[in-house]
């Protein structure tokens, strides 16, 4: 959730740090900062409140120059947004140290430190490690020795980098629990909470896995494994570009990343679908015999991951005719479940390292599930690692924080395993043939849906003004609802909420009058006579009702009553197709209201901590 970026080379990395923080602030910006070992071999540092740009402006004026450095986006956990609480924190000018994560343990640690008097400037629970790395250095005067045993006295997830300006030439790293990852240069080498933010400087990579320790210096790198052991991790070649996660001619990632989503379900889908069926093995090497002995099929995500879940299982119960249970990630952990072991374990990750998500993951290997399958758009995540089968969703990097393109190519994915485990369960040849050719003809669809962009956003202006907002729909389009609302609340601030449309009337008809607009999803299909039904309710009560309606449906507008005709698609794929009308109307109502659209506040990308 944090950023951490960290360089040992042969030149002034502080340019290297900054264009890193720039490329992670999409995961936390309350705060930034950064520290350097510098000519004079003392380490300075400077911190600020606000995003990187006001980091930057600091540094204008106070030149901050060294070979060695580490730097951080924070978004808080412990202790409110304020200098003080910035990382990297320093101990008796002589060890710095960058986290992500939460140290559970952190009060212990913090009253026996204080006894031996140790001084606390912050609220942060990042602090009491760097005064235990401070400990350990103190005794040991060697780095990476600390590091390994101050990280036997944490509790929770972290990744950290540390340094010193008594080992001048030295970066070392540690994770457990929270994703980091090494870069490999020439004659330098880096450390970054995600790849992307070294793009600039390298493609090459090594992944850090659990309880990975790190000993960096300009010329190599040295990995120690949980228990000690000097352990070889393979350098992999990144595809990705520093141009992949550029803007380009967009105002916003989010826009920009609604508009790749034709060219995003299209590389979703290559490789894995044939002339008339989907090619399962796409899904890895033990597809079949997992596939095979499926009796059921569990769904775990969060947030907008939930809900494609949620999408999922109306596919794989009615077109597969397996049973399927979804459960947020966070529930499913805690809460004991009666679980079939025979089910398929599905996890559903954009970026692969959201901390419920794992933990449900480790959870499901404990309870005895018999396979998993990870869906997730980050080849190199812990999720990917940690599963049998996998099928990477091939959205590309995704930055915006409301994800979109995730979301969409997760339901594709979703889509191709309720065609192999239907197979199984009597959906026949022909019936498989016709829907892959409506996969095919998915990505022509979207590019339709997009070219309704400007009506859009002479839509949001009806909207801008609101303080509420609710979504309606039935069947596979009720999640879909939720999604639209989480994409109203997340980026423009305007209270949203989703309700199956039959629950209007148990409830939520109440909150009707003209103050409160009623946005409905109505593709045409077996349910649309009764979703009319509840919008005449809004219609009576005098609720102002914006309507997103398939071409054929005979939905029509009148002076409350906004309708926008999605161009004619397949019933079963409608969730997909109408998805993105919604994205869009966030993402204006989101301009119009001034919001920081990519970076909404109180958010992160990816939530690596509870």
């Amino acid at each position: 959730m944090c950023g951490i970026v960290g360089a040992v080379a042969q030149r002034n990395v502080v340019p290297i740090l900054i264009e890193g923080l720039r490329r992670l602030e999409y995961r936390g910006y309350d705060s930034a900062g950064i520290a350097v070992v510098d000519a004079a071999a003392c380490l300075a540092r400077t911190r600020s409140v606000g995003k990187v740009r006001d980091l930057e402006a600091l540094l204008d004026s106070n030149t901050l120059s060294g070979a060695l450095g580490i730097a951080h986006t924070r978004w808080a956990t412990h202790g409110r947004p304020a200098v003080c609480n910035a990382h990297p924190h320093i101990c008796r000018k002589t060890v710095a140290l960058v986290h992500n994560g939460i140290i559970e343990n952190h009060e212990t640690l913090r009253r026996a430190q204080m006894q031996v008097g140790y001084e606390f400037t912050s609220e942060t629970d990042t602090e009491v490690a760097v005064h235990e790395v401070y400990r350990y250095f103190e005794q040991h005067h060697d780095l990476l020795r600390a590091v390994q045993e101050a990280i036997q006295a944490f509790s929770g997830a972290y990744a950290i980098g540390v340094i010193s300006n008594l080992e001048p030439g030295r970066l070392v790293a540690a994770r457990r629990g929270s994703p980091l990852v090494i870069g490999v240069g020439i004659g330098e080498h880096f450390i970054a909470s995600d790849a992307t933010a070294l793009l600039p400087v390298t493609q090459r990579f090594i992944f850090m896995e659990e309880g990975d320790v790190a000993d960096i210096r300009a010329e190599g790198v040295r990995i120690y494994d949980a228990q000690g052991r000097a352990v070889d991790r393979p350098v992999h070649t990144s595809e990705l570009s520093a141009d992949a996660v550029a803007r380009g001619e967009y105002r916003h990632y989010m826009q920009k990343e609604i508009f790749e989503q034709p060219r995003a379900l299209a590389d979703a889908l290559e490789g894995r679908i044939g002339a008339d069926r989907v090619l399962e093995e796409a899904f890895g090497p033990l597809a079949k015999q997992t596939f095979d002995a499926a009796e059921a099929v569990q769904i775990i995500g969060c947030g907008t991951s939930y809900h494609a879940g949620m999408v999922a299982r109306y596919w794989l119960e009615s077109i597969a005719g397996i049973p399927c249970n979804v459960e947020v990630a966070s529930e499913f952990r805690y809460r004991k479940p009666r679980v079939n072991t025979r089910a398929l374990f599905v996890t559903l990750s954009q970026s692969g390292e959201t901390a419920d998500t794992l933990a449900s993951l480790a959870e499901a290997r404990r309870l005895g599930f018999a396979s998993a399958l990870a869906i997730c758009n980050v080849a190199e995540s812990s999720l990917v690692r940690e599963s049998d089968l996998v099928l990477i969703t091939n959205a590309g990097p995704e930055i915006g924080v409301a994800s979109t393109k995730a979301f969409t190519t997760q339901l594709v994915a979703l889509f191709l395993l309720t065609l192999v485990l239907g197979r199984r369960r009597g959906l026949s040849r022909e019936s498989e043939a016709a829907l892959v050719r409506e996969l095919r003809l998915l990505p022509r669809r979207i590019e339709q849906v997009l070219h309704l962009n400007d009506a859009i956003q002479d839509l949001a202006t009806q909207l801008a003004t609101k303080q509420h907002a609710l979504f309606l729909g039935r069947g596979a389009l009720y999640p879909v609802a939720m999604e639209g609302a989480l994409k109203l609340k997340e980026v423009s601030y305007i209270h949203a909420e989703a309700y199956p449309a039959g629950e209007l009337k148990h409830g939520p008809l109440a909150l009707i009058d003209a103050n409160m607009p009623v946005i409905a999803v109505a593709p045409n299909d077996e349910l649309l006579e009764k979703l009319k039904s509840n919008l005449h309710e809004v219609r009576a009560r005098g609720g102002e009702l914006f309507v997103f309606a398939d071409a054929t449906t005979t939905i029509e507008p009148d002076a409350s009553t906004h309708v926008l005709r999605i161009p004619e698609s397949s019933s079963v794929l409608a969730p997909i197709i109408h998805t993105v009308p919604l994205q869009l109307l966030a993402y204006h109502v989101a301009v119009l209201k001034g919001a920081d659209v990519d970076q909404p506040r109180n958010l992160a990308k990816s939530v690596t901590v509870e």
